[in-house]
C-alpha cells in the first residue's frame, strides 16, 4: 500500500492494511457446519432473550452487526422486529437465509462490510452485536461507535456480547498498541466491564455483566466468558 493520508477515511483504510483481511477467513470459518464451533447452535443469546421477556426491549427496527449465520436475527424477526442483518461473510448469509426461510420469515440480509453500510439518521430502535466488536481493530471504535449514533433513535438500545480477557473462547489481552505491533488480533480482543463501560461511556448502561450459561430447555446460548452489555441512547 503507498498511498497518501489526506483525510479520516484514509487513515482508517491504511490501518485497516495493517491486519489481515477478515473477509476470506470468516468465509472458510462458516463453510463447514458440521464443526464444533459454540455459536453454531441455533439458538438466541440468553441476555437478549431477557431483554425481551423483561419487556427491555420491544418489537421495532433492528440492526443486527455480524450476524453470522442468523440465529439472533431470526429470533428478533419471530418475536415481531423489522430486521436488517448484515455480515461480511456470503457464506455466513447463505446459511443465515436457509434458517429464516425453514420458518418462513422476512429478514433484510445484508452483504457487507459494516463500515461501508448505508445507514440512515436514527433508523432503528435497537442495534445488536453478537460476537462482532471483538473481532475489531481499535481504531475501528470510532467508527463502530459512529454507526451507532447515526443508526440509533434518541432512546434506542444497543446490545452486545464480547469476548471476556481470557476466556475459554478467546479474548487476547493485548494492549491497543500492541496490536498493530504484531500485526494480530490473536483470534479476538478480550474486554471487561470496565472497558466497555468506557469504550461506550457516550451512551447510558442499563447492563454489564456475564452472560449466564445457555440453557437447552429454554433453547438459549450463553457462555460464562463472555461479556453482555446493554445501553440506552
Amino acid at each position: 500500500m503507498n498511498e497518501i493520508i489526506t483525510n479520516y477515511s484514509g487513515l482508517m483504510k491504511t490501518l485497516d492494511s495493517l491486519l489481515r483481511d477478515p473477509t476470506l477467513f470468516w468465509d472458510e470459518f462458516y463453510a463447514n457446519r458440521d464443526k464444533e464451533i459454540p455459536i453454531f447452535v441455533n439458538s438466541p443469546d440468553e441476555n437478549l432473550v431477557s431483554y425481551l421477556r423483561e419487556g427491555i426491549i420491544t418489537p421495532g427496527k433492528v440492526l443486527d452487526l455480524g450476524c453470522g449465520a442468523g440465529r439472533n436475527a431470526v429470533f428478533l424477526a419471530e418475536n415481531g422486529f423489522e430486521v436488517d442483518a448484515v455480515d461480511l461473510s456470503i457464506t455466513s448469509l447463505e446459511w443465515a437465509k436457509e434458517r429464516a426461510d425453514e420458518r418462513g420469515l422476512s429478514i433484510n440480509f445484508i452483504h457487507d462490510n459494516i463500515f461501508e453500510l448505508k445507514v440512515h439518521e436514527g433508523e432503528y430502535d435497537f442495534i445488536y452485536d453478537s460476537g462482532c466488536f471483538h473481532h475489531l481493530a481499535p481504531h475501528r471504535r470510532i467508527t463502530y461507535i459512529e454507526l451507532l449514533q447515526k443508526g440509533l433513535k434518541e432512546k434506542g438500545h444497543f446490545g452486545i456480547t464480547c469476548f471476556l480477557v481470557g476466556g475459554s473462547l478467546g479474548g487476547a489481552e493485548l494492549s491497543d498498541v500492541e496490536v498493530y505491533k504484531k500485526g494480530t488480533l490473536m483470534g479476538g480482543l478480550g474486554y471487561t466491564k470496565e472497558s466497555l463501560a468506557k469504550i461506550f461511556s457516550e451512551f447510558e448502561p442499563l447492563e454489564l455483566r456475564r452472560m449466564n450459561e445457555g440453557s437447552e430447555a429454554e433453547g438459549t446460548f450463553g457462555s460464562s466468558d463472555l461479556l453482555a452489555g446493554l445501553f440506552l441512547k
